[in-house]
């Protein structure tokens, strides 16, 4: 990937880069790039895959060169789930323990300070789609196809979907396609509201560098508070809701980034936001 990133000018030249068996790891211009790296397996997930992204997500947090994190996958895949053909995924107990790592790692990439966009770049079923769902954006290239699948196998979702989805796309299509386990287009994703950009596979990449380090350049403070906000949004109600963005619309006002953005916009100069 490291290729791929710096093929064409303009693209973030990775600062740094370190590879696992099963993660791809690399930084730079504030953004820090995680890709899945069992192409053979369609990047599904095994227990040591689920814990190098969650300690590589936990780091991020307190890194202060990472303002955003992408999460994509190698190979015609973005993620197919659990790996099935895990021997010890035959056993219940075995089972129980990589949910409850997924499902901890979904709640810390929706729980993260730092705006995570998922950039399918390919297949994306299961726990691949719950992975997803937890994320702040998603990026689709138009030859992805996504699908819950659970119900194919007789499995039962432990990573958010049966929560998260209907939240997303509404209650009669989340059980249309859980019930179902059929994949479709990333372009019929894109109408029931769950991807946000389906781009032409030759730009892809570019197009999610692009956002990636726009995002890169806004102040990580007021990212951090709008999405805390927006997440607690629907689950509260409307009068309480309002009352809470009131409160950190005052917070605010007391912070460097807000004084920054304004000095910056009466000097008519780019803003350098420091997070505070």
């Amino acid at each position: 990937m490291i290729q791929l990133l710096n093929r064409h000018p303009g693209r973030p030249q990775v600062q740094t880069a370190t590879n696992t068996e099963e993660l791809h790891r690399q930084q730079g211009d504030a953004v820090l790039w995680l890709k899945l790296n069992r192409p053979q397996a369609l990047n599904s997930l095994t227990l040591s895959l689920v814990n190098a992204l969650t300690r590589a997500i936990e780091d991020a947090q307190d890194d202060p060169e990472v303002r955003v994190i992408v999460l994509t996958g190698e190979g015609r895949a973005f993620c197919a789930g659990a790996d099935l053909k895990d021997p010890a995924r035959s056993r219940p107990e075995s089972g129980a323990e990589f949910v409850k790592a997924i499902g901890g790692l979904t709640e810390l990439i929706e729980a993260s300070a730092k705006p995570v966009i998922a950039a399918l770049n390919g297949i994306t079923v299961a726990g691949g789609l719950e992975l997803v769902l937890a994320c702040d954006l998603v990026i689709a290239a138009e030859s992805a196809r996504i699908g819950d699948a659970h119900s194919n196998y007789a499995l039962f979702p432990g990573a958010g979907a049966t929560v998260r989805l209907p939240r997303k796309i509404g209650l009669n299509n989340a059980k249309l396609l859980m019930f179902t386990g059929d994949m479709h287009p990333a372009s019929e994703w894109k109408a029931l509201g769950l991807v946000n950009v389906v781009v032409a596979d030759n730009s892809f990449i570019d197009t999610v560098a692009a956002l990636a380090k726009k995002l890169a350049a806004k102040s990580p403070l007021v990212l951090a508070r709008m999405k805390q906000a927006l997440n607690d949004a629907l689950d509260q109600p409307l009068s309480i809701g309002l009352r809470y963005e009131r409160a950190l619309s005052n917070l605010h006002h007391f912070s460097a980034d807000r004084v920054e953005g304004l000095a910056a916009f009466k000097e008519k100069r780019p803003p350098q936001f420091t997070g505070k």
